[in-house]
């Protein structure tokens, strides 16, 4: 709308002064104004570095004009929380910086309170090591027993994002920096679409509760539908969606007046009707067949890694669920942790804020069970909830994760500026809007360009992170390699805040008394807690 007004204001305006020209000469004089601000603004729809600029020609300058004189007025105006709290304006800039290849430094120092409760670090090592830049970073294996198709995956993937949540633009981008990168990209519960196949990045087609992609006319799960989507070469891995951090125990209904052609056939959903995705799932209501259903999935799609992602919540379910896995021998490949804390487009706002434990107990939990069960060697986690940086990842692994999912941060890459109107299909930048005119200012080969180089910054800065601890493997980081700061005097490491199980603890006699209560009330043939 913004780029159309442009050109009827830029036609306007000289129609103008050619009319103004036939009362008096001087009016052509109007055009020395006139005609830059005109060249301007047709610079600004034709270039492809700027969504902002592309999308609102001359308007679009305001921001980097306040952003130039002043940060903070930038931070004022376009960067606060609904709450009122400023966002991490910090590591947004980190994510921009690392995805346009600038310089990513920072001069003066430590730039927060190191004295501030809640403050974290890593100890260096004098003993530390350089990582070269041309580093090839190792691979982490994901498939148990029962996979025949394992997957090498990155230390750090996209984390699910559906189309129509995302545009069509920002999709083809994302999967075309998963393809440059070398890492994985979740579909999100939308089903595969076009556009997650057309740039042949690596896929994890993510299975939710509307089992989209793979629905039956009942809205059941359909095995053949699925089976000829799953055997395609570019899905690499299968997840199996239970909850979401941002609204855990939450469904969701698209009205039928947004189903469009395109969207029915993506989803696998009639026209004309609303769809349903419900809390739950309907192919199975045990832990015993969600381990079933895993075992179905990855037979269906011939081998490959298949596992579960879930924001904890009651803690006796997933003990339940471990349960079941040492009486059936049936375990997933991988489970994937979402944090309470975690964002989405659109969500209650006391499901966002209220419900689901945070990704750092939700983790610890989960290693903590599978580790005590005698599990956690053939099942990889994967921790998914605001990891942007480095230290974000050293922090997940150090808590008991193998690699980590972002979304948030490659939101950023793809240049969202976090105008908080994901819900509203206002995204200034054409990244969470399906408006047909916010989207063409979201150039793609751009924006994979930028999500690759994001990816490739932030995994070595990782690496360079291990290395100055003096460690030279992911697998050596344990709790007591990161430190937080309870007050201005008392500093503990994560060995000592958390309590760490051993391998088998929960399967003999002396359970530890914190774990007893939920693991009586664990059953694995149901998620009802026992009496």
């Amino acid at each position: 709308m913004i780029r159309l007004a442009f050109l009827a204001l830029s036609a306007s305006s000289v129609i103008v002064i050619a009319a103004l020209a036939q009362l008096t000469p001087y009016a052509w004089w109007a055009l020395l104004v006139v005609a830059p601000l005109i060249g301007l603004g047709l610079v600004d729809m034709t270039q492809r570095e700027h969504a902002i600029r592309r999308n609102f020609p001359l308007v679009g300058h305001g921001r980097y004009i306040l952003e130039a004189i002043r940060p903070e007025i930038m931070q004022y105006f376009i960067e606060q929380n609904h709450d009122g709290r400023p966002v991490n304006r910090e590591l947004r800039s980190l994510v921009y910086q690392r995805a346009k290849g600038e310089l990513d430094t920072l001069p003066f120092g430590t730039q927060r309170d190191v004295y501030e409760p809640g403050y974290e670090w890593m100890d260096h090592s004098l003993n530390a090591h350089l990582v070269a830049h041309d580093f090839v970073p190792p691979r982490v294996r994901i498939g148990g027993p029962h996979c025949t198709q394992p997957y090498d995956a990155s230390v750090l993937n996209i984390s699910a994002m559906s189309y129509g949540s995302l545009s069509s633009r920002a999709v083809l981008a994302l999967n075309g920096g998963a393809r440059e990168g070398g890492f994985f990209h979740n579909t999100g519960e939308g089903g595969v679409s076009p556009y997650h196949l057309e740039p042949g990045g690596d896929l994890c087609w993510q299975i939710g509760t509307g089992y989209f992609g793979c629905r039956a006319a009942d809205g059941g799960f359909d095995p053949e539908s699925f089976r000829a989507k799953a055997t395609l070469p570019q899905i690499k891995l299968i997840e199996v969606k239970l909850s979401q951090g941002a609204k855990p125990g939450h469904g969701g209904i698209l009205p039928a007046g947004k189903v469009t052609e395109e969207i029915s056939q993506i989803r696998g959903v009639p026209m004309g009707q609303d769809v349903l995705s419900p809390p739950g799932h309907r192919a199975f209501n045990t832990p015993v067949g969600l381990l079933e259903f895993c075992h179905q999935l990855r037979t269906l799609s011939g081998g490959k890694p298949v596992g579960f992602k879930l924001c904890v919540g009651h803690h006796h379910e997933f003990l339940a669920i471990c349960k079941a896995m040492v009486d059936t021998g049936l375990t997933p490949d991988f489970i994937a942790v979402d944090g309470g804390e975690g964002g989405t487009g659109a969500a209650p706002l006391e499901f966002s804020n209220r419900v689901g434990a945070p990704l750092t107990d939700g983790l610890i939990f989960v290693h903590n069970a599978l580790t005590g069960f005698g599990l956690r060697g053939d099942i990889k986690i994967i921790a998914s909830g605001k990891i942007l940086s480095g230290f974000h990842i050293a922090q997940r692994l150090a808590l008991g994760a193998d690699l980590c999912n972002s979304a948030r941060g490659m939101m950023f890459a793809l240049g969202c500026i976090q105008a908080l109107r994901c819900n509203s299909n206002h995204c200034p930048t054409g990244v969470a809007t399906q408006d047909p005119g916010l989207v063409v200012g979201l150039d793609v080969a751009h924006k994979t360009a930028r999500t690759a180089q994001y990816h490739k910054e932030t995994v070595l800065a990782f690496y360079e992170l291990i290395g100055a601890a003096g460690l030279h493997d992911p697998d050596d980081l344990r709790p007591h390699h990161v430190h937080r700061r309870i007050n201005r005097h008392v500093v503990r490491d994560y060995s000592q805040l958390y309590d760490w199980l051993t391998p088998g603890e929960l399967l003999g006699d002396d359970v530890p008394q914190a774990w007893r209560p939920a693991l009586a009330r664990a059953q694995a043939g149901s998620f009802t807690a026992a009496a």
